[in-house]
């Protein structure tokens, strides 16, 4: 059919640069993510959910692009976060465009809230997984729609799924969750979520390097979600474990 021919000469190769898709030529998947982001953190508070995600995007091991917000809005009550290739991100977010425009036309009073986001997206990454041409993602999917309470979960690349009150993806599953299974607590205001997070984020940028000091958090309550402007942690590396000579002074650091 049309749909199966168009997806099908989109995935098609190219014979050079500027010539035209060959159309029996076999159909490629992406085998390895090439843009990517490191981890997405996020935790339930009193009334609400934060997420928190560095805008750094890697290009292998280049620092390449210093600005991607990997944590957007979807429909009124929900925010989606991610880890993993972005251009496999930026697809997913059309893909969830299209379904709260429609939505929006149907205008039947009945709109996706955080848990029917989160199954569509566990069924979507199912399905691609079953193809052999997986999304290269961890996703955090959080909201907040009113009478329905907070909600957290997560979904990665091969559609493993749980739902929890504080949730890491990538090397936050390593060290940031310790973190947050010693501090988070049931009723924590969103200043103390939004210190827990901040510590998580400090911790990971001394010890992830595909990590950035600049920092997108982002709210999501009854009252709707908000995604805030970046910030830049401060950091200090005076410290005399970071400065001090190793391996008989023959070194830069303790790097």
């Amino acid at each position: 059919n049309i749909l199966y021919n168009m997806e099908r000469l989109s995935a098609n190769k190219q014979n050079g640069v500027g010539e035209a898709f060959d159309p029996h030529a076999p159909i490629t998947h992406t085998k390895s993510p090439i843009v990517q982001g490191t981890s997405v953190l996020g935790v339930k508070y009193k009334g609400g959910v934060m997420l928190a995600a560095d805008t750094l995007g890697s290009y292998g091991g280049l620092a390449r692009f210093k600005d991607l917000r990997r944590i957007r809005p979807v429909g009124d009550f929900t925010l989606l976060g991610a880890g993993g290739e972005y251009s496999d991100y930026q697809y997913i977010m059309q893909q969830l465009d299209r379904a709260t425009t429609h939505d929006y036309c149907v205008d039947d009073g009945s709109t996706l809230d955080p848990s029917n986001v989160h199954s569509l997206l566990t069924r979507m990454m199912y399905q691609r997984r079953n193809k052999g041409d997986p999304l290269w993602n961890s996703l955090i999917v959080a909201g907040c729609k009113p009478g329905k309470g907070p909600f957290l979960g997560y979904v990665d690349s091969i559609a493993t799924a749980y739902e929890g009150d504080f949730i890491a993806t990538g090397y936050g599953g390593h060290l940031a969750i310790p973190i947050m299974r010693n501090e988070w607590k049931a009723d924590m205001t969103e200043e103390e979520a939004f210190g827990l997070l901040r510590k998580c984020m400090e911790v990971l940028y001394y010890r992830d390097c595909r990590t950035l000091n600049r920092i997108t958090f982002a709210t999501v309550t009854e009252d709707g979600a908000n995604v805030r402007e970046p910030v830049h942690l401060k950091t200090e590396w005076e410290y005399a474990l970071f400065v001090k000579p190793k391996a008989g002074g023959d070194t830069d650091g303790s790097w």
